[in-house]
């Protein structure tokens, strides 16, 4: 395969994941939104949207205070961020069409779709921006099962799955990331009825983060039990069972990698399969007496490296998000 039209593959999946995931995190902050708290716990929680896609310097830059119709808008409609839902499914549809002759008939169109209804849709969302919010996510996963359902199992697909993880493991431990600090930095008070509010309104804010990557109800079938910062952990970094999970990420990617090995390709999966190892073989209380902050910053940084090493060995020279 022509490694321009592996780029536009790769991207066009990373793109289109990347827009579910900002979905995913504006809607939750924004149900979380509803719950007791105070002034600046409700800051930090939108702060922390800005942090995960590293986009706080820019919004600032933009508006003169913090407020949460104003990052609505910045995350999903603004077109001059490029992380936003707007631009990052305008990116999904020009990579789509630069390589329509190698996609089937049912994925073009359905990406091409979710952009000429984009318009209209973002019209609603002042008025309803959770109804948009499941759109999005609805379109994402309609994409992959299209794209899963009717292509080829070729390079073409194996260099699209190759981003959607790549793309889903980096968004996973970006949210683990921000919201067990920020949770962990509101801290929970200890005694009387105060400790029984402020254990209930920290059981929300966990399973909002649960909620954010699909993870509520698997983790009420695995633990059955009471919701715990170092079982949310667990659950979303070594269950390899688990579809957002960075293990199960981390497996398909080396999955993939395998399917389009080429003769530059064999240190890029030497890392691939060492990170993989680590996960597989990783126990909680290890990640937790290390640090879960230093952990991930470092399972970042080998995802941003895996990242740079497959646009060096397949795709475009200095292709970037």
């Amino acid at each position: 395969m022509l490694s321009q039209t592996a780029d536009h593959l790769f991207w066009m999946a990373r793109y289109t994941e990347r827009a579910e995931n900002t979905a995913r995190m504006l809607d939750v902050n924004l149900q979380t939104s509803l719950l007791p708290q105070s002034e600046a716990s409700a800051e930090l929680l939108w702060r922390g949207i800005l942090g995960i896609c590293e986009l706080q310097p820019q919004y600032d830059a933009r508006f003169p205070a913090l407020a949460p119709r104003d990052v609505l808008d910045f995350m999903a409609s603004d077109p001059s961020n490029p992380s936003s839902i707007h631009s990052c499914l305008n990116a999904a549809r020009e990579n789509a069409r630069a390589v329509r002759g190698t996609l089937t008939t049912e994925v073009w169109e359905t990406i091409n779709s979710t952009w000429l209804e984009l318009k209209a849709r973002l019209r609603g969302v002042e008025a309803d921006p959770s109804q948009f919010f499941e759109w999005v996510k609805y379109r994402s996963h309609l994409s992959r099962g299209v794209m899963i359902g009717t292509m080829l199992k070729d390079e073409a697909l194996y260099f699209s799955r190759l981003g959607t993880f790549l793309e889903r493991a980096d968004n996973t431990a970006r949210i683990l990331d921000v919201r067990y600090h920020a949770l962990a930095d509101q801290g929970t008070p200890d005694t009387g009825a105060d400790d029984a509010v402020g254990r209930s309104i920290d059981f929300y804010h966990w399973a909002a983060v649960l909620r954010s990557v699909s993870a509520f109800e698997v983790y009420r079938k695995v633990y059955s039990n009471v919701i715990t910062p170092a079982r949310v952990a667990e659950l979303l970094i070594l269950r390899e069972d688990m579809p957002r999970s960075l293990a199960n990420c981390v497996n398909e990617a080396v999955t993939n990698l395998a399917s389009v090995r080429n003769d530059l390709s064999r240190e890029t999966e030497r890392r691939a399969g060492l990170l993989q190892a680590d996960l597989h073989y990783g126990r909680i209380d290890a990640i937790l007496q290390q640090g879960l902050h230093a952990w991930l910053v470092n399972f970042l940084q080998r995802v941003n490296d895996l990242g740079d090493r497959i646009s060096r060995d397949f795709l475009v020279p200095l292709a970037t998000a």
